[in-house]
Parts: structure tokens; C-alpha cells; sequence
């Protein structure tokens, strides 16, 4: 019973799954870009910007139709110029830091004929550094007079 386990347990492992041939026979998606980027820490009232790069995968040219922003603060700038196979193009984003705290920010890029492709910013609003250090003499000064 034990070498029919062992025997059994052997053939098994050495035999492929249905889901790696499944997943190795799925076919590329054609617009390849990083879905992520983080921004990091940044300060209130600071707008910044990040440019995703993407490679066309594909075997037809990719025009972007529509990239959207999951909300204002969050500004997409891209070019309706098709990207043939095997060149890059790109998507810069703007966020507007007006608010303080963490932040994820979603923006769908809808490309030929209704394909989707969702990428995402993130990071950390701080205060404002501000303009003038406080100075504790006038502060002082104030308070007794």
C-alpha cells in the first residue's frame, strides 16, 4: 500500500497540470505596461506628474481611444497617434495633492475597439513645508503683550 502511495504520488508530480498549459497557451495581452506606480511621499499643494511607458505586444497597431481617471484630482495626458508592433508609447498622469493622507488613484486606458487596461498611482500626502520656520521669540513676544 505505501509503495502504491509513493508510486502514485511520484507519477503525479511528474506530470504537467491542465493550468500550466492552460495559462502557457493563453495568448500575450498586446498593450504591456506597469501597472503600478508609487509616488511616494509628497507634500499638500505639490502637483506631480509620472509617464507609464507601454510596448505594443501585439500584432496590429494600438490606438488608445479613451484613458479615464477614477477622479479629478488624477489627469491623464496621452496621444491618439497608433502605436505600431513592437514600439512604445506612453500615458503621463498628473495628481493633484490638495488633500492630505494615503491615496490610490485608478486611470482605464480603453484601446481598439473596446479593450481595457487599468493602471493605478499611489502614495502619501504630507503638510505643507512651511515658507517661513515658526520662530518661538516672536511667538513669545506675542503672548505678552
Amino acid at each position: 500500500m505505501i509503495k502504491q502511495l509513493i508510486l502514485a504520488t511520484g507519477l503525479l508530480a511528474g506530470c504537467p497540470s491542465a493550468d500550466a498549459q492552460v495559462l502557457s497557451n493563453a495568448p500575450k495581452e498586446p498593450l504591456q505596461i506597469t501597472e503600478y506606480h508609487d509616488f511616494g511621499t509628497i507634500r499638500r499643494g505639490r502637483p506631480v506628474t509620472h509617464t507609464f511607458q507601454f510596448v505594443n505586444n501585439g500584432k496590429e497597431p494600438i490606438r488608445l481611444e479613451n484613458v479615464a481617471a477614477s477622479c479629478g484630482c488624477t489627469t491623464p495626458e496621452w496621444s491618439p497617434e497608433p502605436v505600431a508592433p513592437g514600439k512604445t508609447g506612453s500615458v503621463k498622469v498628473g495628481y493633484n495633492a490638495a488633500v492630505e493622507g494615503n491615496f490610490e488613484k485608478s486611470i482605464t486606458l480603453v484601446y481598439n475597439g473596446g479593450k481595457t487596461k487599468t493602471i493605478y498611482v499611489k502614495g502619501k500626502v504630507e503638510p505643507p513645508v512651511p515658507a517661513v520656520p515658526i520662530n518661538s521669540s516672536v511667538q513669545l513676544l506675542k503672548q505678552s503683550n
